[in-house]
Order: structure tokens, then sequence, then C-alpha cells
């Protein structure tokens, strides 16, 4: 079974920004597929800065809802 792949994206949200990696399953091939996914209300994010601090989250899950913008970092 295919492991998906690890995009590095940055999520804005009213409150914060977070950059980290998003995991894209194997079935899927784009954040937006990800996003339009209906049965699921939360993305999540692993090694994830928090407006832009040095110190790193290993996760973070957030609420779909709650996202302002999403892009990916090369």
């Amino acid at each position: 079974m295919a492991a998906g792949k690890k995009v590095h994206v940055k999520v804005r949200t009213a409150y914060a920004s977070y950059e980290g990696f998003l995991l894209i399953p194997p079935m899927r091939k784009r954040v937006s597929d990800v996003l339009n996914e209906e049965d699921r209300n939360f993305i999540n994010l692993t090694d994830v800065q928090v407006d832009g601090s040095n110190e790193k989250v290993p996760y973070i899950s957030i609420n779909k809802d709650m996202i302002e913008s999403i892009s990916e970092k090369s």
C-alpha cells in the first residue's frame, strides 16, 4: 500500500498562522482534495511552527471551517 505524500503548507486562520506538513493520502493527489473531503472536519499537520515561532509542535489538528487560506510552500 502506498504511503501518500507529505506537502509543506502554510495555513492561516483568524487566530494564527501554522506552517507544517499535511499528509496527502494515496487516493488523493492535491491539497484541495483533502480540503474537499466532506466526511472530515479537520486537517492534521505535523512538525508545525505557529505564528513563525522557532519552536515546533509535533502535531496539530485544525478545524477546516476555521481556515481562511492555505498555500503550498516550496
